[in-house]
């Protein structure tokens, strides 16, 4: 059975099955007809998502950000489940799976959200469905996918899971696995503190924070509305706040020392909530930094932070911290099968790369909530 992770996150969807990974912005757009293509810039021929699902087409991720009339974009967990997760989680499957796909899928939540929303994600995606791809030029492809089995768990765990288990699913890392492990998950809008302790998720102190990297664009978006009169959208500030500059109506404004400010004033707050959580696990072995936003915030962290924060690496993208995990996780609880590489052409936001217990899985006859058992029997 083919195992996919995947990540619907505020600001970028994530998927990989061990072959094909894929990151896009979680923004959807209408679907317009485009009388004029150029292939002057880089428009390649398969660069752009566009699909139908449910009778009802889109734009997604950048090309949406670029051609749509109308975009949704979110910052709310119940609109995201309701007018999201679907759409862009069956993408994201459909570009990293072939056609008739059978998937076993790995996914997480907020810490703060897990056990409200775990079934209505499953509800959501659980089930046979259909997706089409459309290019300019090219015949449509049609994804059929069926979704077996769903399982749920704790966003931050995902980065631990990365860094105990090798891509079959085995735990090889003992040391680590013999350890107190925190993670600080900074994703777009939310992050997650999570303890994994001897391959136990520890309840107790794991909590989800209203302090993502958003309150950054926030604040740098509201100085820029200051001084320009233009309101910036969130979702198109990632490559102005990377270059540290921006140009609005034809003048360059420098926003690289306000980052650097608002980055610090970030940190802070998210290393106060760490500190204070944490007091009494003074045992801890290490932490880890994961998420799309600690790479930025990290260099401010590390000394604020009371333990062993673990370097980032500075040659991976830490959005597929969690995804990659999700994948080895469930290669651990369902078993390794070799991964067939997606027919789909190259995106431009595409890159290609048994008797387990369970986490917090959904019983889809009962709703039940089971067992926190994490890796139980695993540890040797």
């Amino acid at each position: 059975m083919e195992v996919v992770g995947i990540d619907v996150g505020f600001g970028f969807t994530k998927a990989f099955n061990g072959k094909n990974s894929v990151v896009f912005k979680s923004v959807l757009g209408d679907s317009t007809q485009i009388q004029f293509r150029s292939s002057l810039g880089d428009d390649q021929d398969n660069s752009n998502l566009h699909v139908t699902l449910d009778g009802k087409s889109y734009f997604i991720g950048s090309y949406a950000e670029q051609q749509s009339n109308v975009k949704e974009f979110t910052l709310d967990q119940d609109k995201l489940l309701t007018d999201f997760v679907k759409v862009l989680a069956l993408t994201a499957i459909g570009v990293c799976c072939e056609n008739n796909a059978s998937l076993n899928v790995v996914s997480g939540l907020p810490v703060g959200f897990l056990t409200r929303d775990y079934k209505r994600f499953a509800d959501l995606l659980t089930g046979r469905h259909e997706i089409i791809f459309h290019y300019e030029n090219k015949d449509d492809i049609t994804r059929r996918i069926h979704i077996n089995k769903i399982q749920m768990i704790p966003q931050p765990i995902g980065s631990i899971f990365n860094l105990l288990m090798d891509d079959r699913g085995k735990i090889t890392d003992r040391k680590l696995s013999g350890q107190k492990i925190g993670v600080v998950d900074i994703g777009f809008k939310t992050t997650d503190f999570s303890i994994f302790d001897h391959l136990q998720y520890i309840e107790r102190s794991s909590t989800t924070m209203d302090t993502g990297i958003s309150k950054c664009f926030s604040l740098i978006a509201n100085k820029l509305r200051q001084e320009s009169g233009v309101n910036i959208e969130l979702y198109r500030m990632f490559s102005f706040i990377e270059s540290g500059a921006i140009k609005i109506r034809g003048r360059e404004y420098n926003i690289a020392n306000l980052k650097k400010r608002v980055y610090a004033h970030a940190a802070a707050a998210i290393a106060a909530d760490v500190n204070r959580l944490w007091e009494e696990d003074w045992d801890m072995d290490s932490i880890i930094l994961s998420g799309g936003g600690s790479m930025e915030l990290a260099p401010f962290l590390r000394s604020l932070i009371q333990g062993n924060v673990i370097p980032i690496a500075n040659d991976v993208d830490t959005r597929l911290n969690n995804v990659q995990g999700y994948l080895k996780f469930g290669r651990h609880k369902w078993g390794y099968t070799e991964t067939p590489v997606s027919d789909l052409p190259d995106n431009k936001e595409t890159t290609t790369e048994t008797n387990k217990d369970t986490a917090l899985e959904s019983d889809q006859n009962s709703g039940e909530t089971k067992g926190r058992g994490w890796l139980k029997g695993s540890r040797t």
